[in-house]
């Protein structure tokens, strides 16, 4: 019945084969521990060669992995950055506008003024223009009439007055008439 038992071996039975195995491992694993391959490349023994080079992996990774956190960092930054620019471009483009839409209005109000002042002075011009003319026109209505007057009188009396003498009279009458009482 033990041979039985060997011949019948599962996956947990103990036979001369698993116990050589079991050992070729063990020896397998202390010969790569132990052990350097110059000539296969690997200048020390093998797991602490592995291990370093994992750790180096590893080292890089994380190393990595910082860059990219700072380079995340850094375009975060550079965001709030832009952003606080815009912020301000904006501000000093309305400030802009707003002066310009005060220059504006005060230009308008500017060239009101000046309009206002030029349309006056017209006006002024034109009315000193009106009463020279006037004053022109009365005055040569009354040489008129002082003509008329004189050549009226000189038929009447049948004699001729001296012309000083007699502009002064017309003259005295014109006024008193243009004063409104008709007497001197």
């Amino acid at each position: 019945m033990h041979a039985a038992l060997f011949l019948d071996a599962g996956p947990l039975t103990i036979n001369g084969t698993f116990i050589v195995e079991v050992i070729a491992f063990i020896l397998m694993i202390l010969f790569l521990a132990k052990v350097p391959l110059p000539f296969l490349g690997i200048p020390k023994p093998v797991y602490p060669w592995l291990i370093s080079i994992a750790e180096a992996r590893q080292r890089a990774i994380t190393e990595q992995l910082d860059q990219a956190e700072k380079a995340r960092a850094d375009a975060e930054a550079r965001l709030k950055e832009a952003e606080s620019k815009l912020v301000d471009a904006r501000k000093t483009a309305e400030t802009v506008i707003e002066g310009a839409n005060r220059s504006g209005e005060q230009l308008r109000q500017e060239l009101r003024q000046k309009a206002e002042a030029e349309y006056q002075r017209i006006v002024q011009n034109a009315q000193k223009d009106i009463e020279a003319e006037r004053d022109r026109a009365l005055q040569s209505a009354q040489d008129e009439v002082a003509g008329m007057v004189v050549a009226a009188t000189e038929k009447v009396i049948g004699e001729t007055l001296d012309d000083p003498r007699h502009r002064k009279l017309i003259e005295r009458a014109i006024q008193e008439v243009a004063s409104g009482d008709g007497r001197r």
